[in-house]
């Protein structure tokens, strides 16, 4: 095995990711040690009890990996990385039997058994060198886990097979995006036909195409988006600025609202509430806002979740999300590692970061004083691509590669990293592939199903227990036991 393939198996190690780094150079550094000792004569039983000892710490790594990590790797790597982890087991057990036994025999066949030592002290050494042994990994298995989940500086985890991809349909062009889903439907809107909807049924087999019938047809529409919350929809257009608001059953909408801040996105939260981001009257930068549809019709701002790091616009670009199990609005920012969840009056409940370390946006902006423009100097360097929360977890399509992981996958496949927003932690990554050398665009969540649109394709992928365990609801646990 090759030095960098070892690290990344290291890298993506159950048990030793947060310490892959040294592990890869110390386990090599050490075999050649215990090689060197074991060819000089002088030294050769400190050889034979290190050479057990370092089998049994790799066996109590084989152990913990089958009985208490949250996923088994596809293989053990090495040159038995034809054999299953189990049948591995049972390969270090007999060698570990077979060393013991040999040192014992070595140590009474030699000819210098008076400068080396007794039996019983032998037994008794080695004994010591076991319960140690299992003792290190045992340790480095705890801390790892800390590490890895609460404290983690981008070392993912890659569990087998937690997506399985179950279904695709061909929607013959690339202009739709997920308005909304249930556990029955996914809603399209087109961005090529504003105003028409495509409703899929979950499975992906039954498609019909609705037009929404408006009640004000004399507006400008420039932006005009499809936000459905069974069994309501709206139709927002924030450079107007207007909402309408209708039932799915019929697919016709009333203006509700018009007027006030002009805003870019917008999400629903339920029938009479819409957050948005929008733009500060007094200086221009970009802050999160509250839509009150109804009697009061009014607009909450709130300037302190947005944190302002170079210009206040481009670097607080981001995605809205929002929890119904938790009833919070996420935030989560495009250009740095950070997300903001705050409750439905706007106010802050904490904030939170992804696993890379970009913590300041890397932005050069440029500006065009007769045009009062601002626009990029260079390429920014995107951290979030894309997002999706279900329940108390958030999925993150991350743009910023991991330690120990492999550049041709990268190019290949889009990445999608779990956090627990009510443990405040990491849960694991999944990659989904690209189809056609097409990457994904755009997903969400809904129980146990995932749906991604990538190129002209919708796909459906099942999640496996390794993600809905996690989940946090006791009704989510009723719809996926049925």
């Amino acid at each position: 095995m090759d030095f960098q393939k070892f690290k990344i198996e290291l890298g993506q190690s159950p048990l030793l990711s947060a310490f892959a780094e040294w592990f890869a150079v110390l386990v090599p550094t050490v075999e050649f040690i215990i090689c060197t000792l074991l060819i000089i004569p002088k030294f050769r039983i400190i050889g034979l009890i290190s050479a057990y000892g370092l089998m049994v710490m790799f066996t109590a790594y084989i152990f913990i990996i089958l009985n208490y990590t949250s996923f088994v790797p596809c293989s053990c790597g090495g040159v038995l990385e034809k054999l299953d982890w189990k049948s591995h087991m049972i390969f270090n057990l007999v060698f570990v039997f077979l060393g013991f036994l040999g040192i014992l025999l070595y140590n009474r066949s030699t000819k210098m058994n008076s400068s080396l030592m007794k039996n019983k002290s032998l037994v008794v050494i080695l004994s010591t060198v076991t319960i140690s042994g299992i003792g290190i990994v045992s340790t480095l298995f705890m801390l790892s886990e800390n590490i890895v989940h609460y404290h983690n500086r981008l070392i993912r985890r890659f569990p087998q097979h937690p997506i399985l991809k179950t279904i695709d349909l061909d929607l013959k062009m690339n202009s739709y995006y997920i308005a909304g889903l249930d556990n029955s439907h996914i809603y399209l809107g087109n961005y090529s036909a504003q105003l028409s909807m495509m409703v899929l049924d979950s499975k992906l087999v039954q498609t019909k195409e609705k037009m929404i019938d408006i009640d004000r047809k004399d507006i400008p529409f420039r932006g005009v988006k499809i936000l459905v919350q069974p069994p309501y929809f709206f139709v927002v257009d924030g450079t107007v600025p207007c909402i309408f608001r209708g039932q799915v059953y019929d697919w016709k909408a009333r203006m509700i609202h018009q007027g006030g801040e002009y805003f870019g996105n917008a999400l629903a939260i339920d029938s009479s509430k819409i957050a948005v981001s929008t733009t500060s009257k007094l200086n221009g930068d970009t802050v999160l806002g509250l839509i009150e549809m109804g009697e009061t019709n009014k607009t909450i701002l709130n300037p302190d979740i947005l944190q302002k790091q170079v210009d206040g616009v481009f670097d607080t670009d981001g995605q809205l999300a929002y929890s119904s199990h938790m009833k919070n609005i996420i935030y989560l920012y495009t250009y740095r590692n950070e997300f903001t969840l705050a409750n439905t009056e706007l106010k802050i409940n904490y904030r939170g970061n992804t696993l890379d370390t970009i913590s300041k946006a890397q932005l050069q902006i440029a500006k065009d004083k007769k045009r009062h423009q601002r626009t990029f100097a260079a390429p920014p360097l995107y951290v979030n691509k894309s997002s999706a929360v279900y329940n108390n977890l958030l999925f993150v399509n991350s743009a910023i590669p991991g330690k120990y992981e492999d550049d041709r996958v990268w190019k290949s496949a889009s990445i999608i990293d779990i956090y627990d927003l009510e443990k405040r932690s990491y849960v694991l990554s999944f990659y989904v592939y690209n189809i056609n050398g097409k990457k994904m665009k755009s997903f969400a969540v809904q129980n146990d199903k995932l749906y991604v649109l990538l190129g002209d394709y919708i796909i459906q992928y099942h999640l496996d227990s390794q993600i809905t365990s996690n989940y946090n609801n006791s009704v989510t646990n009723n719809l996926l036991a049925k």
